[in-house]
């Protein structure tokens, strides 16, 4: 049989071996070698994960997409995203020393609600202390920088978490602090700053972590957790435009931004019980809250001019968006005792987020408040037969959302048209089946069909009516984006190799595409089809070596003009390049060493402007680590070959904007000492 392990994104107590997708754990042993890269929360699943696409390096993750679609990111399943006004920030939310795993399910699926069109991305926080004794823990001092250019590429960061088991309540608390200097490309210049959307280099996180527990009998579980994440950049380095055709990237120079530095502000929280043997089943009930603020560079746009304010051309603003969510998930699951093997997972999720956009300097409002309100009951079946090896499963979500906007009056860019509010609703149900069956020991293979959905990013919709008398009952098509995914599989854990392969295809009648037009990206609703394909695969020779790798072929395609015909190629702010990925592990005495290598493939976009053809390039990083008595030195370089590329969002878009040709990183060494106590 595969690992029995319970996969908590996947809300139930089946195992692994039951589910029927692809389903990809990053442990902590993976997580402490990337993060000895530097590497970022989302930074850990694009490095690992072949169909997720290469990070932009930047605040943003527009356009980072899981097979061709927008991942849900949650973190011990609170929902990160912002989904009304989406601004791809949910990638930075929390630091990675938190994290104990990542679950990354593959695929359409709606069993954590609105937003997994691509799958879900879901990190699992640190444990609690275990350690009556004592506290028990780890620290971390860490610094990186560009091996060429020392001084304003120098950043650091500190770390510690640690817990402590008290008999009937535990504890755990962490806190980390980052500080990032300027990346350099591989000619060693200074990548160009992002001014508008919010970057990384440049800047200081920082994020504290507490987490609860009270067990006043065994099988019971009171649980609280909260995390808090805010990264703001210095604002050191103004932004100086590349050239397209002649190759130079977009650089910086010192210099002081105008306005209010890109800043990203988050705190999540829930309060979690957890009951055994109530009906024979288990009983879970969950409260979460989700506060957020994502606060974008400024400049003088033409969106943002008002001659009541200031005359046309001169005036400078900049937006923050901003989300309070509130919600609730409750669920029992069990066996159910007159058939044999049959277990019931049945529950009610309730949502409630607003979401704003403001003019943050002049105090407009750009999206209106919008609230989503949502009440969806759900029932999941699993099936044991054959002694095990076949499982069948299946399972129905209802979803009853409404869409609350109050009257509002657009921006004068737009005319200041008065837009009457409304409440438009909808009603989706959505259906997943699949079954998995061990061919032979230790060899399983899997047939899936599961529905997800979101929203089509209202708030750009409602920021842009630029026609009068229009009200929002009536024009605002709230219908949502549901996403059909049809997956095959196999999987294979025998001894030491450990391999699987899926195809899968993804399509959407009214799928929610990103289109660049007059040099923002709107949102337009056309259908999509994804296919693709995905092998991975892990050898170990011995306990003290082991290699692996993955690969992952995509295709997309849309129909632009609704006759039914899908005509042109996704373009790179939809789908990730095809991805080779390899690597190799050694252990010997006190010493480790990793090396991983990946090849992006070069990709043509028939239908698309032949400027955006990408040209593919290939990254080696390599880590070492000296397991000392005094702890654990590490020493992680990234593009160890220095490896001069542009990176993939901007190879692939916007051809003629000199502005956002942005160089990928260049050889970059961090060095860290993590001591465990």
């Amino acid at each position: 049989m595969l690992d029995e392990v319970v996969v908590t994104a996947a809300r139930t107590e089946t195992p692994r071996s039951a589910i029927p997708a692809t389903v990809q754990l990053i442990d902590a042993g993976e997580i402490t070698t990337q993060t000895a890269l530097g590497a970022s929360a989302v930074d850990l699943v694009a490095t690992l994960s072949p169909s997720f696409s290469p990070t932009r390096q930047k605040l943003s993750g527009s356009g980072e997409t899981l097979r061709g679609r927008s991942p849900l990111y949650l973190i011990d399943g609170v929902p990160q995203s912002t989904p009304l006004r989406d601004d791809a920030r949910d990638g930075y939310t929390i630091d990675p020393f938190f994290i104990d795993r990542v679950e990354v399910i593959f695929g359409s699926n709606a069993i954590q609600g609105i937003g997994a069109t691509g799958g879900v991305v879901n990190y699992v926080t640190a444990g609690p202390g275990r350690n009556a004794d004592g506290w028990d823990g780890r620290v971390l001092a860490q610094t990186s920088f560009d091996d060429s250019v020392f001084g304003d590429s120098l950043g650091w960061k500190l770390a510690g978490i640690g817990g402590r088991d008290f008999g009937d309540w535990d504890l755990t608390l962490g806190a980390a602090r980052e500080a990032r200097g300027v990346f350099y490309d591989g000619e060693d210049r200074r990548i160009g700053m992002d001014g508008a959307q919010g970057e990384i280099q440049d800047s200081v996180s920082w994020s504290v972590f507490a987490k609860a527990g009270w067990e006043p009998s065994a099988g019971r579980r009171l649980e609280l957790w909260v995390n808090h994440f805010e990264l703001s950049g210095d604002g050191d380095y103004v932004t100086v435009a590349g050239n397209r055709a002649t190759g130079l990237p977009t650089t910086s120079t010192r210099g002081a931004p105008q306005g209010i530095q890109p800043l990203n502000d988050v705190t999540s929280g829930a309060l979690t019980w957890r009951e055994r043997d109530v009906l024979g089943g288990t009983l879970r009930a969950q409260l979460f809250a989700h506060e957020y603020e994502g606060v974008f560079g400024g400049g003088a746009f033409a969106t943002f001019q008002d001659p009541a304010i200031a005359p046309v051309g001169t005036l400078f603003d900049q937006s923050a968006n901003n989300s309070s969510k509130r919600g609730f998930k409750l669920d029992w699951e069990g066996l159910i005792e007159p058939v044999p093997g049959l277990r019931l997972l049945a529950g009610l999720d309730g949502l409630r987020d607003t979401t704003f956009q403001a003019l943050v300097l002049t105090d407009r409002m750009w999206v209106p408040e919008t609230t989503y309100e949502s009440l969806a009951p759900f029932v999941q079946l699993n099936q044991r037969l054959l002694d095990g090896r076949l499982n069948l499963s299946g399972g129905v979500r209802h979803e009853s959302a409404t869409l609350i906007v109050e009257d509002f009056t657009t921006l004068a860019f737009y005319g200041s048209q008065q837009v009457d509010g409304g409440e438009p609703s909808f009603e989706e149900t959505l259906f997943n089946v699949g079954a998995t069956f061990e061919v032979i020991p230790d060899l399983t293979a899997y047939a899936s069909f599961a529905q997800g959905f979101s929203m089509a990013d209202v708030g750009r919709v409602l920021r842009a009516i630029d026609d009068p008398g229009l009200d929002v009952d009536t024009f605002l098509d709230v219908s949502p984006v549901i996403s059909d995914n049809t997956e095959l599989g196999l999987e294979i854990n025998r001894g030491p190799l450990k391999a699987s392969a899926a195809a899968f295809r993804s399509e959407s009648d009214r799928g929610a595409l990103y289109v660049l037009v007059g040099g923002a990206y709107v949102v337009q609703r056309q259908a999509i089809q994804i296919e693709g394909l995905e092998v991975t695969a892990r050898y170990a020779i011995s306990d003290g070596l082991r290699f692996g790798g993955a690969w992952s072929h995509l295709e997309g395609r849309t129909d632009t003009n609704d006759d039914g015909v899908l005509d042109r190629d996704l373009d790179g702010a939809n789908i990730a390049p095809n991805r080779l990925l390899l690597w190799g592990e050694m252990d010997h005495g006190d010493l480790s060493l990793r090396l991983q290598a990946q090849h992006l493939f070069e990709r043509a976009f028939e239908g698309g402007d032949p400027r955006n053809d990408f040209e593919g390039y290939s990254l080696l990083d390599a880590v070492g680590v000296w397991h000392a008595g005094f702890g654990d030195v590490s020493v992680g370089v990234q593009n160890l070959l220095d490896e001069q590329y542009v990176s993939y969002f901007s190879d692939t878009q916007a051809p003629s904007d000199n502005l956002r040709y942005f160089a990928g990183r260049g050889r970059t060494a961090t060095v860290g000492v993590t001591r465990r106590f």
